[in-house]
C-alpha cells in the first residue's frame, strides 16, 4: 500500500493498481480510441480521395500518431492523470511523490506505451508489471509515475485527534465554503493516521496538505502554526464539524420531533389585567360582538 498526498490532494490513502484492473481500462481506452481512428480515417478518405496513394499514406500514419499516440497523452494531460477507462475502474496515473501528473510524464508514457502495448499486443506491459512490486509498466519506470486506486473503502478512518488548547476556537471566522470534499477528506485520513508515519513524512504531508487549505480559504496558515501545521489541520477539521455540528436539527425523545437549533422569539408574559381582545379589521364583520 503506497501513503500519498496528491498535488490537488485527492486522497492519502492510495493503493497501487492491480494488473487485471489496469488491463480492463487500458482495453476500453483502446477501443475508445480504435473507435475515434476508424471515424477520422473514413473522414480522411472521403475528404482526400483525389489525392495520390503517397499522400493518402501520409495522412493515414499522421492520424494512426494522433489518435492512439496523442490522443492518450492529451487526455492524460488534461485530466491529470484519468482517462474513460481509468475512470470507470476508478484508477488515476500519479507522479512517484504523489504528486498530479504533466505534459513530460504523459509524453513518456504514451511513448513507451506504443511500443509495450500496441506494438507487442501488451505483452511486454503485462510482464513488467507482474514483475515490478508496484505494478508498473515501462512507461511508468520511465516517467517515473504509478497508478493507484482512488477509491478507497469507505468507514475505514478512526478518530480525527482534538486540537490543542491554544488553537481551538481560533478559526471561528475562517471562510471553509471553498474547501472540496476532496481536500477535507485526504486531511481527515492524514489526522487518523499521522502518528503511522515517519516523523518528517508526516510534517511535510501536513505542510502539503495546510498549504492547500489555506490556499483555499484565503487566510495563510497562523505564524505560530507553521512549525505546527498537523494542529492547524486539526483545529480547522474541528470548527467544520462544530459549524456542521450547528445547523444539523436536533431530536427529542426517540420520536420524530424536532428541535430548532434557532431560539424561537421571545413572547412579554401577559397578566389577566392587559389582555385585549382582537380587533377585527375595519370595514368587515368579525360575525360575534365581545361580551359586555
Amino acid at each position: 500500500m503506497s501513503e500519498l498526498v496528491t498535488g490537488e490532494a485527492v486522497a492519502l490513502e492510495l493503493r497501487p493498481a492491480k494488473l487485471p484492473s489496469r488491463a480492463l481500462a487500458v482495453l476500453i481506452d483502446l477501443i475508445v480510441a480504435v473507435l475515434v481512428y476508424i471515424a477520422v480515417v473514413i473522414g480522411l478518405v472521403a475528404a482526400t480521395s483525389s489525392l495520390d496513394d503517397a499522400a493518402q499514406a501520409a495522412l493515414s500514419v499522421a492520424a494512426f500518431l494522433l489518435v492512439l499516440v496523442g490522443g492518450p497523452i492529451a487526455v492524460e494531460t488534461l485530466s491529470h492523470g484519468r482517462s474513460l477507462g481509468k475512470l470507470a475502474f476508478g484508477l488515476r496515473v500519479v507522479r512517484d511523490d504523489g504528486g498530479p501528473v504533466r505534459f513530460r510524464h504523459a509524453l513518456v508514457r504514451g511513448g513507451v506505451g506504443m511500443i509495450e502495448i500496441l506494438m507487442t499486443f501488451g505483452v511486454v506491459a503485462c510482464i513488467a508489471s507482474l514483475v515490478s512490486e508496484r505494478g508498473r509498466r515501462l512507461g511508468d519506470v520511465f516517467a517515473g509515475t504509478l497508478v493507484v486506486r482512488e477509491r478507497i473503502p469507505v468507514g475505514r478512518a478512526g478518530v480525527v485527534p482534538p486540537p490543542a488548547p491554544d488553537v481551538a476556537g481560533r478559526f471561528a471566522e475562517l471562510d471553509l465554503s471553498g474547501v472540496p470534499d476532496g481536500l477535507w477528506l485526504a486531511v481527515r485520513q492524514y489526522l487518523t493516521r499521522m502518528h503511522q508515519l515517519q516523523p518528517q513524512v508526516s510534517w511535510s504531508m501536513a505542510s502539503r496538505l495546510a498549504a492547500d487549505v489555506a490556499a483555499r480559504t484565503g487566510a495563510a496558515v497562523p505564524p505560530d502554526l507553521h512549525a505546527r501545521p498537523a494542529e492547524f489541520l486539526a483545529a480547522v477539521v474541528h470548527e467544520r464539524q462544530s459549524r456542521q455540528a450547528r445547523q444539523a436539527p436536533r431530536y427529542e425523545g426517540g420520536g420524530d420531533h424536532v428541535v430548532s437549533s434557532v431560539s424561537p422569539p421571545a413572547v412579554a408574559p401577559v397578566s389577566g389585567e392587559n389582555v385585549k381582545a382582537p380587533e377585527a379589521p375595519r370595514g368587515r364583520s368579525t360575525g360575534f360582538a365581545p361580551p359586555a
